[in-house]
């Protein structure tokens, strides 16, 4: 499943980062690596951003950087 699909509430473990560009990259290096607690705290309207909870702190991800993690269940 991937970051992007959850609804609000719906979380799970990091399986993977996919794609090589400088985003991907900075997630990375921010904490969402295989294996790591993320659960989606709010979305908003119309295709914009989301709230995310990685571990101990809150990021808000595009959808399309949301789309390059997959999580499981």
């Amino acid at each position: 499943m991937r970051l992007s699909d959850c609804e609000p509430g719906q979380g799970g473990r990091v399986v993977q980062v996919s794609g090589n560009g400088p985003a991907s990259q900075r997630l990375m290096e921010m904490g969402m690596i295989e294996g790591a607690e993320v659960e989606v705290i709010r979305v908003a309207p119309f295709g914009g951003p989301m709230q995310v909870r990685l571990d101990d702190y809150r990021i808000s991800l595009r959808r399309t950087e949301a789309e390059g993690v997959e999580i499981a269940g």
